[in-house]
């Protein structure tokens, strides 16, 4: 893994030391070994580190705080990203909270070959939801067939609930980032995305959902979904505040949403458009692009 490896060189450097590690601090002076150590394929659970100098398992030596994890992430952080620290591990090959924030996704075709692809395709024969962790995500990374597929992405996790409830197993894949993606969210996309799913994303007409917007279209190479200055028509709402934030793929839309001062909540736009064009599946699917087969 390159990033790793980056980080492996990088820590003398960032330490003043010799290339063997050695310094001031006993416990800085094993952090390039430590890092060095950790190889994609190869996952490590952070409560299975251990001290460098006495080889005794240290379970905290990656908390927050630590000199070790203090120094990695300041070398393993894309500034551009906006990473937390649990998503900059997880990039590494670290595990931190394997099982805490899952992704939500809604019909994802996947070989079943591995425990995610199993339970993907369970919950797809049924047009339910699935939360995927972590865990399942990196483990054993799942064989998703979406090459040349629309996969839909949403910020809402009541828009995948909305979604199944109205057209379950004729709903087109959807994946929900709730919010600003996390760790499994990022895998979980990041994994779409190399297996050639064509992305396309819709979130909260406000600044916040711009700038969520921003950063899954620019990391995941997404497209915009109904979310243009053409999709945004408040008549009510609640009041737009906070700075602009322009959007990196309509430079219309941020000026008019400025203008109108109007946030428009993803959920509440999507049950308009529901109640303008009808419900169920015989929504017709120029208009409505997330049902298939119609």
């Amino acid at each position: 893994d390159q990033a790793v490896d980056h980080v492996a060189l990088a820590l003398p450097h960032l330490l003043h030391v010799d290339g063997d590690g050695a310094g001031r601090d006993p416990e800085l002076g094993g952090v390039a070994h430590q890092i060095g150590g950790i190889r994609a394929p190869d996952l490590v659970l952070a409560g299975q580190a251990v001290d460098v100098g006495t080889g005794a398992a240290d379970p905290a030596a990656l908390d927050d705080g630590r000199p070790v994890a203090t120094l990695a992430l300041a070398a393993l952080t894309r500034t551009e990203d906006d990473e937390r620290p649990r998503e900059v591990w997880a990039r590494a090959g670290v595990l931190v909270n394997e099982l805490a924030s899952p992704a939500l996704a809604l019909n994802l075709p996947a070989q079943t070959d591995t425990p995610a692809g199993v339970l993907a395709a369970a919950a797809r024969s049924r047009g339910e939801p699935l939360h995927l962790s972590l865990r399942a995500l990196l483990r054993s990374p799942p064989r998703w067939h979406v090459a040349g597929r629309t996969v839909y992405v949403c910020e809402n996790p009541a828009i995948v609930a909305i979604a199944a409830d109205r057209y379950g197993v004729a709903c087109a894949p959807l994946v929900c980032t709730d919010g600003m993606p996390a760790a499994a969210q990022r895998a979980l996309l990041e994994q779409l995305a190399k297996a050639d799913a064509a992305l396309r994303y819709h979130g909260d007409f406000d600044w916040p959902g711009i700038h969520i917007g921003n950063y899954v279209i620019r990391r995941f190479g997404a497209r915009p979904w109904r979310f243009g200055a053409l999709d945004y028509a408040p008549h009510a709402g609640r009041t737009l505040v906070g700075e602009a934030v322009p959007a990196d793929w309509d430079p219309d839309l941020a000026p008019k949403m400025a203008d109108c001062r109007f946030a428009l909540d993803e959920v509440n736009g999507w049950l308009d458009f529901i109640e303008r064009n009808g419900s169920g599946v015989a929504i017709r699917p120029e208009r409505m692009e997330i049902v298939r087969g119609l």
